[in-house]
């Protein structure tokens, strides 16, 4: 029995663990020690720092159980259990929190996104993310146009797709011309394709004479000119190379901007990221703002970070230099080291592009691939591949198994990422290697264009049939270039089956009730940064980070899923984002910088979209309540600010 992970001592596990120590003693052996919840201390151990009462707080303990209290000390889960329970632990300098019936879940943990690049561009986006109709969309693109400073460029950069629009479109050239006939426009459009205006034609340099770059188009009219419509076919160096055209902040900026995007995602319950690299992201100088903010603790997120190389061909060099340099979870449980991907070579790179037909890998890929993966298996990197179809993860596999003889991986966290078309073939030589597959909301935004090339888009990834096999399964965004940074909306589409568009994807079969979604977001996703047991469920010894809810996950409709935000969020036990009855708790206010960004203006995900004059008093009333995005509605009778 000492082999079997102990629930009452705060542990996690998968389901691979459980099925194991299931056949060893018995499931009823399993849990029969257990005399409390999660293994509380004695009061007599000393008082909690923090204690929250009263609340409906889902602990992802194996047994999915609910409680009404929690206690806290040290960063750490000290104690739940009963209001009564925990109050026991109350000391004379223990703050304590009535939650007023609340929704408690852990912090959600992102397995795969990208908040380094995307912190260092977030003051510059204007974010479509949520935004009802491409007249809105339009309107405030016209806005951030008319107080955008020359040079600068507005950039709509993912998180948005036209189903999500009640028109039904995309915007056309003529539109974006229209709403800013000076300043340059880049509106990125999934890995697909990119609008730019007239204005950003000049300033990209796109002329008649500008080639088409390998596996990518420039749209030409009859007279062989620019339209302003790139293709990525498939593509996307084309649309990451235009956009890196644009200008970028200064360090300090881009500080602020970094800083920006992680209090947004503290306002939708995220406390721990992992970023997965990403194109344009180069490594250490795209690093430096987010180690600035480790060195001074100002980070408000857990971020553990993947490296990915950049260049096609000497992919293998990078990672010589890397594991020379870096070693695997450098760092603390804010910042630290995770392993590499998500590409390892750039030839195994097969971009979802579902409105193209699905690229073959090149035959150079298998060799490539077999050097990296054994490098890193010598110097027991984890690592992440990017792979959308059965037929790249099929070949993957192949190498993978080759190099496991011979160099066992041995217990290494090494996974798939994305596996949109898996077959269970594959997902069991993936389990037979100890490998995990993280999974993200991508389809909810490309779903519409999946069905029209393929025909049917259910099991678009097949997630139970990867727990049915035992293989650890964590879930993400991909963000911010095609889907949402907004946990609900993943959430959203785990349990309705739909994409954005309300379109119904998925039968019965694989959808989720809402604990086992919830579930992929906290327990699932912390076995990808190696800290299963250490995060992800509220039980004693596990990190305190927590999410009080604005609505009650497990009763709203569906549809209200992803209109859900934080109102108290805590890392560490630490409070980083308040807003309503509990904004007096509310970290200090952030001023955006620059001032013309287009944040400043409108605020992260669901932002209400409000007449230009009305700008300075929303901005106003968000220091007012001293915090920059909050929650306001029903039970928010403490702060009078806007929903944003």
């Amino acid at each position: 029995m000492s082999n079997v992970p102990n629930d009452c001592q705060g542990g996690s596990y998968t389901r691979r663990d459980f099925i194991k120590a299931s056949a060893a003693v018995g499931v009823s052996g399993l849990f029969g020690g257990c005399t409390t919840m999660g293994g509380n201390p004695s009061p007599a151990d000393g008082p909690a720092d923090t204690i929250l009462l009263s609340g409906k707080i889902a602990t992802q303990d194996e047994r999915r159980s609910m409680t009404t209290a929690v206690a806290i000390r040290d960063g750490r889960i000290y104690a739940t259990g009963d209001d009564a329970t925990a109050i026991a632990y109350r000391g004379a300098a223990t703050r304590v929190v009535e939650l007023n019936g609340r929704t408690v879940i852990p912090g959600l943990i992102d397995s795969h996104a990208h908040p380094i690049r995307g912190g260092l561009y977030y003051n510059l986006e204007l974010r479509w993310d949520g935004v009802p109709s491409l007249a809105d969309a339009l309107r405030m693109l016209r806005e951030q146009a008319q107080r955008t400073p020359p040079n600068h460029w507005v950039r709509v950069v993912g998180g948005w797709n036209e189903f999500q629009f009640a028109e039904r479109r995309m915007p056309t050239l003529d539109e974006l011309n229209a709403a800013a006939p000076d300043t340059p426009v880049f509106v990125l459009n999934l890995y697909a394709t990119a609008l730019l205006n007239r204005a950003a034609l000049r300033a990209s340099g796109y002329t008649k004479d500008t080639p088409n770059p390998p596996g990518s188009e420039i749209q030409r009219d009859k007279a062989g000119n620019p339209t302003g419509l790139l293709i990525a076919r498939p593509n996307a160096f084309i649309l990451y190379s235009t956009l890196a055209k644009a200008p970028k902040l200064p360090f300090d900026q881009q500080v602020n901007s970094s800083r920006q995007f992680m209090r947004e995602l503290n306002r939708l319950g995220v406390t721990s990221v992992i970023d997965a690299g990403g194109g344009f992201q180069n490594y250490p100088e795209d690093y430096a703002v987010v180690q600035k903010l480790a060195d001074e603790n100002m980070l408000t997120i857990r971020l553990a970070y993947n490296l990915m190389p950049q260049k096609a061909n000497a992919e293998k060099e990078d990672f010589l230099r890397w594991t020379a340099t870096s070693k695997y979870k450098q760092g603390n449980d804010y910042f630290r080291h995770n392993g590499a991907g998500e590409l390892l070579v750039i030839s195994a790179a097969d971009f979802e592009d579902f409105l193209e037909p699905r690229p073959d890998m090149p035959g150079s890929m298998e060799e490539g691939l077999a050097e990296v993966v054994r490098l890193l298996a010598q110097n027991r990197w984890p690592f992440r591949l990017h792979a959308t179809y059965n037929e790249t993860i099929e070949r993957a596999l192949n190498v993978y198994e080759a190099v496991n003889r011979e160099v066992p991986f041995n217990g290494l966290h090494w996974f798939i990422d994305h596996a949109e078309t898996i077959s269970p073939k594959n997902i069991d030589r993936i389990g037979a290697m100890g490998g995990g597959i993280a999974v993200q909301h991508r389809m909810a935004y490309q779903g519409e264009y999946f069905k029209n090339r393929y025909g049917k888009t259910d099991a678009t990834p097949p997630i139970k049939r990867m727990l049915a096999a035992g293989v650890p399964v964590g879930a993400g965004t991909d963000a911010t270039r095609v889907a949402s940074y907004n946990p609900f909306v993943s959430l959203y589409w785990l349990v309705s089956g739909k994409s954005v568009g309300g379109m119904q994807m998925y039968s019965d079969a694989n959808r989720f009730d809402r604990m086992e979604a919830l579930r992929l977001w906290t327990v699932g996703s912390s076995w990808f940064s190696s800290d299963e047991g250490k995060k992800g469920a509220l039980v004693p010894g596990q990190l305190a980070d927590l999410a009080v809810l604005s609505a009650d996950f497990f009763s709203i409709p569906e549809e209200q899923i992803k209109s859900l935000q934080s109102v108290l969020t805590m890392v560490g036990g630490k409070t980083l984002h308040a807003a309503g009855e509990f904004a007096g708790m509310a970290p200090p206010p952030l001023p955006v910088t620059p001032e013309w960004s287009p944040v400043g203006a409108y605020g992260g995900w669901g932002a209400p979209l409000m007449k230009k004059s009305e700008i300075p008093m929303r901005t106003a009333a968000a220091a007012s309540c001293g915090s920059l995005y909050h929650a306001s509605g029903p039970g928010f009778s403490g702060c009078s600010c806007a929903v944003f």
